[in-house]
């Protein structure tokens, strides 16, 4: 379904804890970061691209569609299926693993993953953050990266609305 490319990036879960040893294995720093990016706009990118500059290696847990409706986000969302959204983050340059998780928060995720940074946009406090504590305790940093302005999916469903 996929092309080869994309498909080595999405990592199943049973191949996670693997990959992410022999990532470790060879001295990579792992940078881990989660959400929906239901339609990928500038502020995704963006965002991503400054994640991927705080290590070597950049995972991303995407929530599957069943999480994203456990959100509270609009009964219409998400508005690509989590195989779409996977295979387009699985298209960046700058992101290395795609993970689906199916529960609402990814602590389950990143207590396999221990990353070495976990971040989220600027709209979160970093000791707020989901799995701040695993982290800690690992040695490593939960850091916030501003956000893009004027760049949120919410905004560009409105504005493809109207």
């Amino acid at each position: 379904m996929y092309h080869n490319k994309l498909k080595q990036k999405i990592i199943s879960l049973d191949n996670l804890y693997r990959q992410v040893n022999l990532w470790r294995f060879r001295g990579n720093k792992i940078v881990f970061t989660n959400g929906c990016f239901d339609i990928l706009h500038l502020g995704h990118v963006e965002y991503l691209a400054k994640a991927k500059d705080l290590g070597n290696i950049l995972i991303v847990g995407l929530n599957t569609d069943a999480s994203v409706k456990k959100q509270n986000k609009s009964p219409e969302r998400p508005v690509n299926n989590e195989e779409a959204r996977g295979a387009v983050l699985a298209g960046l340059e700058c992101v290395d693993g795609v993970v689906l998780f199916n529960d609402e928060t990814p602590y389950e995720l990143i207590k396999k993953i221990q990353p070495d940074v976990l971040v989220k946009g600027g709209d979160y406090k970093a000791e707020e953050i989901v799995g701040y504590d695993i982290v800690k305790a690992c040695g490593g940093q939960t850091l916030t990266i501003p956000l893009t302005e004027g760049f949120s999916t919410t905004s560009l469903i409105k504005k493809l609305k109207s």
